[in-house]
């Protein structure tokens, strides 16, 4: 991820594109999501930037609306975004080229550009929600919550898709050996 935020900020859009890295590492947000994501789903009334960022049904694979609380390195780059877009209240947070919504395709084909620009093989839109599920599932112990929430924050309909998603540590299961 840090990689990936150096090397876009020498590029055109360096804000926006931070903010499309973040989404995807710090909120778990899909290809179609950070496309259809709009800033009515993360401001607040007053025009602010919100807490969380609101998912709608619409853009969420098979509906599956949710709340996101917002990382703070997210929302300071959201803050940014929003400062340097003019302060709208709605309209796409991502933005093509032309002003409208970037479709979900030219997100996925976005991030294979970049990662073959780092030299990342293998890796892919989806790359930044598999670190976010598997960080988040890590960090259950210290945070106080469980699968289940990882299961909300992700939009899955079923535990077991979660499960997929989390990758094992070898280290992590030593030490827990270790403690036993």
């Amino acid at each position: 991820m840090r990689r990936a935020l150096d090397h876009v900020r020498q590029q055109r859009q360096p804000d926006r594109n931070r903010v499309i890295i973040l989404l995807s590492f710090k909120a778990g947000l899909r290809a179609c999501e950070i496309a259809g994501l709009s800033w009515s789903m993360a401001l607040t009334s007053d025009g602010l930037i919100n807490n969380h960022l609101a998912v709608a049904r619409q853009i969420a694979k098979c509906g599956s609306a949710r709340q996101i609380p917002l990382n703070v390195e997210l929302a300071r780059a959201l803050g940014r975004l929003h400062r340097l877009a003019g302060r709208p209240r709605d309209g796409p947070i991502i933005c093509s080229e032309r002003g409208g919504h970037m479709t979900a395709g030219s997100i996925v084909n976005w991030f294979g550009v970049l990662y073959r620009e780092l030299g990342l093989i293998g890796c892919s839109s989806h790359s930044g929600r598999r670190t976010f599920i598997t960080r988040a599932a890590r960090l259950l112990a210290t945070s106080g919550g469980s699968l289940r929430d990882v299961q909300e924050l992700a939009g899955h309909r079923a535990i077991t898709t979660t499960e997929r998603y989390i990758e094992g540590d070898r280290d992590a299961q030593r030490r827990l050996i270790a403690r036993i």
